[in-house]
């Protein structure tokens, strides 16, 4: 019987799935007197601040599924760094109601221009923020604090 209630135990574990791969840009400025400011952006769904990201593409290396995303979803182009410098895991709700765990890999993104005509321009709202409040705008706990490390990080 205990064996029985070990096994029961154990079958969620089992079932399981491993968390889905996704890709973020950390779209980042430095201006000269301001501090360290983050571009964030609403999701499409329920209209929170976000940070781009999407799923791995067929034939695109993981920075520029990144890069490909932060100008899709918010007209970004810049340089993005080609070694992620944090990862953070969320649960995603998919159309049919279903939560799936996602774990994303974050890759730094220097912004070099904003472009007005993008994707998903009529869909998303996107604004700068200091590095600190943009971690107080995020909702996914461990992005605020990926968000924070970077920003000291970056501090001269």
């Amino acid at each position: 019987m205990q064996l029985l209630h070990r096994v029961l135990a154990d079958v969620p574990l089992m079932l399981r799935r491993p968390p889905r791969l996704q890709y973020a840009a950390l779209c980042y400025r430095v201006r000269t007197g301001h501090p360290l400011e983050i571009l964030l952006i609403t999701s499409r769904d329920t209209g929170r601040w976000v940070i781009p990201k999407g799923w791995p593409m067929k034939g695109k290396r993981a920075h520029e599924v990144a890069a490909r995303e932060a100008f899709e979803e918010a007209g970004v182009k810049g340089s993005c760094q080609r070694a992620p410098i944090a990862h953070y895991v969320y649960r995603k709700k998919l159309d049919g109601g279903l939560k799936i765990s996602c774990k994303v890999h974050v890759f730094a993104m220097k912004v070099a221009r904003l472009r007005g005509n993008f994707p998903e321009r009529g869909e998303r709202k996107r604004a700068w923020f200091a590095y600190r409040e943009a971690s107080r705008r995020v909702a996914e706990p461990s992005l605020r604090e990926q968000i924070l490390r970077f920003g000291r990080a970056t501090l001269p």
